[in-house]
């Protein structure tokens, strides 16, 4: 699949503002890269544009997205997902600035019903800016994962 099929909205389990990518310009049975594009109205934007650590929260709406189509060609809705943790998270620059397009890309590395491992790229007109590799889940029941702090009961 390439475009969209579904807006990046209709794939994450978040609402206005808090959807931070654009668009998925391709997805696989392995990955996906979506696209956002920074500017004054960007979430997290300040006088030097986005800061470079937001480039997490890029990709794991990446790998969001990418679950978040399964769910979608399954008929389901989109499920919560967590950051568990990630692994050497490196940005070549502080910011993304004002009117940088960014593919962020993230492919696949280990599945299992709840957990997923993913390797996640920045570019900025095809140079590699950020990389990490992302752990995350995407639990069936994320109250009881929370011991009924908050969340949905998605079993």
């Amino acid at each position: 699949m390439t475009g969209g099929i579904w807006p990046v909205a209709d794939l994450l389990p978040h609402e206005g503002p808090a959807v931070l990518l654009d668009e998925v310009v391709a997805c696989s049975e392995t990955g996906l890269s979506a696209c956002v594009t920074i500017g004054s109205e960007s979430a997290f934007f300040q006088s030097h544009g986005v800061p470079a650590h937001v480039g997490l929260e890029y990709m794991a709406q990446a790998c969001g997205v990418f679950r978040g189509i399964s769910a979608r060609r399954a008929g389901e809705a989109p499920r919560v997902g967590l950051i568990l943790g990630t692994r050497r998270y490196v940005a070549t620059r502080a910011w993304f600035t004002d009117g940088v397009r960014l593919v962020v890309t993230s492919d696949l590395v280990y599945r299992d019903e709840e957990v997923g491992v993913f390797d996640c790229v920045i570019c900025d007109d095809g140079e590699a800016i950020a990389k990490a590799q992302l752990i995350v889940a995407e639990p069936n029941n994320v109250a009881a994962l929370l011991g009924g702090q908050g969340g949905t009961d998605d079993a």
